[in-house]
């Protein structure tokens, strides 16, 4: 039995792909904490990941404005300078 505030997407997920309801509810969550992820965290989050991948930070500012824009909720457009500060401070 589920009790959550996301049970109408879990049974979705149990109705239309090879799930189990846990292994959906596991789903769910996971996306969920995603999402609710603040944008200075995302952001210094993301530029560690695209550092270590080798991109130089004004090719990083770039892809976290674009990356930014497709979030669920939009957060207000951010300069490169204000990106730089919420990852050095």
């Amino acid at each position: 039995m589920l009790t959550g505030p996301y049970d109408d997407l879990v049974a979705h997920l149990v109705r239309s792909t090879p799930l189990s309801a846990g292994e959906a509810a596991r789903v769910v969550a996971e996306v969920m904490g995603y999402f609710a992820e603040s944008v200075p965290d995302f952001v210094r989050r993301r530029h560690g990941e695209l550092k270590r991948r080798g991109l130089r930070n004004e090719q990083i500012f770039e892809l976290l404005t674009a990356e930014l824009a497709g979030r669920r909720f939009r957060p207000p457009e951010l300069s490169a300078r204000q990106i730089r500060r919420m990852i050095y401070g």
